[in-house]
């Protein structure tokens, strides 16, 4: 009995602190758009953060997006010949690329690079009291490290979803060239006829909430770390693990809203 209650009371402490902390989730949130319709921005860092999330994304972010393209047909290629249907490669990379893989593949690589480093700088940044130096200092930390960081990752994420599309689909014809001498324009005709601006549009607008996602949760696991090194390790670890969480329930919400509209 004495166990039961325990662990009854175990369990609502639980259920209180995830209240408690999606609260200050919301919070967070609706202080970055206060901040930012009334802030100025800081435009050196802002291109920093740019540079940061961005260009020195751009190795993985290259590596992983033409592998994906390039295995992805590899492994379609089987299930089409069956019904001689290779033909069909190219509409079926490009609307998986487009719709799907490239901005999913670009964000989870993004939170676990950007997220984690977001959320590390930052945590390390409230342990050893560096926001609360720059307070007193009579500058707002909340605009120059949450605002730069999140706009950033809100702008980049598409430009490098969009990046990712463009590599996979250079790894497919590279794939279809060898195994059926597919020439570049008869593939490009093939990939995009398939692809109309619904397609792009939803691609468009996750790429964005992904982007915003992993900025906005980097930034407050990182503001609202712990004290001491296990806080910073903590709030790196949750700015991607809560992040990619996000991503997919996003993924889930605006197919099922793109859907409806086809």
């Amino acid at each position: 009995m004495e166990n039961e209650k325990a662990n009854k009371a175990l369990l609502g402490h639980k259920t209180d602190r995830k209240m408690i902390n999606f609260k200050d989730g919301v919070e967070f949130v609706l202080r970055f758009f206060k901040e930012f319709s009334l802030s100025k921005m800081v435009w050196g860092e802002f291109l920093n953060q740019c540079y940061q999330i961005g260009l020195r994304s751009l190795p993985l972010i290259t590596l992983t997006g033409f592998v994906t393209g390039l295995v992805f047909t590899q492994q379609s290629r089987p299930s089409l010949q069956e019904f001689g249907a290779t033909s069909w490669l190219p509409s079926l990379v490009a609307i998986a690329m487009v719709r799907a893989l490239a901005p999913l593949v670009t964000s989870i690589i993004a939170a676990g690079r950007v997220g984690s480093n977001i959320g590390a700088e930052l945590g390390s940044m409230k342990v050893t009291e560096q926001i609360d130096a720059m307070e007193v200092s009579a500058v707002n930390p909340f605009n120059y490290l949450v605002i730069n960081r999140v706009l950033a990752s809100t702008i980049t994420i598409p430009i490098l979803s969009f990046y990712t599309a463009a590599v996979g689909l250079a790894g497919s014809f590279i794939n279809i060239y060898i195994n059926e001498q597919t020439n570049f324009n008869a593939y490009i005709i093939n990939a995009f006829e398939s692809i109309n601006f619904l397609d792009l549009g939803s691609a468009l607008v996750k790429a964005i909430l992904f982007g915003f996602t992993i900025g906005m949760v980097g930034c407050y696991s990182g503001y609202r770390a712990e004290k001491g090194t296990l806080g910073v390790g903590k709030a790196a670890n949750s700015g991607v693990v809560k992040s990619i969480f996000i991503i997919f329930l996003i993924e889930i919400f605006v197919v099922q809203v793109t859907n409806s509209l086809r």
